[in-house]
């Protein structure tokens, strides 16, 4: 680790000496938060496009929907992130619009967009599920991207480790309200500077995420019915982020309960998604019996 570096991965030799959150252009700042999240979702769009094309479908519709869908997406998961941090948002209301910060809640954009996909597909006419198995590989391409964000944002990170992806940040760049007491009881001091050591889960979400991707962009050739690809990302996504928000340390809580809305949400969304993906592929089994 460099002395005084800003951000290290310890156990792996990597440092980023002075974390820049941003840039210029002439006097317009870009926030790399932004930046990433941007790129994400074009290279989503591209990924959908490329299997919609694939599978003899107009790529032109999934770029009118991206329209529709990045916009809502982005307002639900901004709404979701609000709702759930109101303690803090109702006395500083003109933040709820400041999103140079991050406090983009993937759930929220995923909620809005599948509600954005079923409208957008009704009013043209077309089939929601077989539109939804291409957007989602749009969808988590773009979360393998996107979650790179709150690397440059110092955020999304777990609680104390010494694992080989154990992760050192200078406490100061990092936003106090997400330093849990226990990043507190394990700062690390050296030549009198204060650091958090964490799980970068931004990085193990990401690498999930990938894995996930690899497996739909494989299995989507076998796939049995429309809708498929939805329920497996589902099944996927859910899985992973069940594991990855019991080691984050700035969850939002459902209100009274200390549990985390998105552990709740995607436990339920793995099982529901499991058991329809059971169900539907032992009807299938049936029905080649049948035909047999």
């Amino acid at each position: 680790m460099a002395a005084g570096a800003d951000l290290s991965f310890v156990n792996l030799g990597i440092s980023v000496e002075h974390m820049v959150k941003s840039f210029h252009i002439g006097s317009f700042s870009v926030a790399f938060y932004g930046l990433i999240i941007a790129i994400g979702m074009v290279c989503g769009i591209l990924m959908a496009q490329s299997d919609a094309k694939r599978r003899g479908q107009d790529p032109e519709i999934y770029l009118d929907f991206a329209i529709y869908g990045i916009l809502f997406a982005i307002l639900g998961a901004r709404i979701y992130y609000v709702v759930f941090q109101w303690g803090y948002y109702k006395e500083n209301l003109t933040e709820i619009i400041n999103l140079r910060k991050g406090g983009l809640a993937i759930y929220g954009g995923i909620i809005a967009g599948v509600i954005t996909l079923y409208v957008f597909a009704k009013k043209k006419g077309l089939s929601f599920f077989s539109m939804a198995d291409s957007v989602v590989l749009g969808l988590v391409t773009g979360q393998i991207i996107g979650r790179w964000g709150n690397f440059f944002n110092c955020e999304a990170f777990g609680g104390f480790t010494e694992g080989l992806f154990a992760m050192r940040i200078k406490r100061s760049i990092v936003n106090a309200n997400m330093i849990s007491q226990e990043l507190i009881d394990n700062l690390i001091v050296e030549n009198g500077v204060e650091y958090i050591q964490v799980h970068p889960t931004f990085l193990y979400e990401s690498l999930w995420n990938l894995g996930v991707l690899l497996f739909m962009l494989w299995y989507r050739k076998r796939k049995k019915f429309d809708g498929e690809m939805l329920l497996i990302y589902f099944a996927g996504y859910g899985i992973g982020r069940t594991w990855i928000e019991g080691l984050r340390t700035d969850s939002l809580l459902v209100p009274g309960t200390g549990l985390a809305v998105s552990q709740l949400l995607s436990i339920f969304l793995a099982v529901v998604s499991l058991a329809i993906l059971l169900y539907r592929h032992r009807q299938e089994a049936k029905g080649r019996e049948g035909n047999s």
